[in-house]
């Protein structure tokens, strides 16, 4: 049975270092297939911030419910996330 070859669906705020580790996972799915693919992704999530930007790249939707699912879980509202980030870009606290 032929693997599927694991595809960038959305490029939107990669990094270099994101297409590095990108290219990387890629090389080694199409070397070792799943179980070296798995390995690799295992020492990703030690960076959960990079995992997070690399895995969004290869399943936006997915990453971007995943993020939802666990932010209402502890009771973040995306209201709260807005206003948390205009505080945090308000000139006002540069002074």
């Amino acid at each position: 049975m032929k693997e599927e070859p694991f595809e960038v669906a959305n490029v939107t705020g990669l990094t270099d270092a994101d297409w590095a580790d990108i290219n990387r996972l890629k090389q080694i799915q199409k070397q070792g297939g799943s179980k070296a693919l798995s390995k690799a992704m295992d020492e990703l999530y030690k960076d959960p911030m990079r995992a997070v930007c690399v895995m969004g790249a290869f399943y936006p939707n997915e990453v971007r419910e995943a993020i939802k699912d666990q932010m209402a879980e502890i009771g973040m509202t995306e209201e709260y996330l807005r206003e948390l980030v205009r505080k945090l870009e308000s000139p006002a606290r540069d002074q």
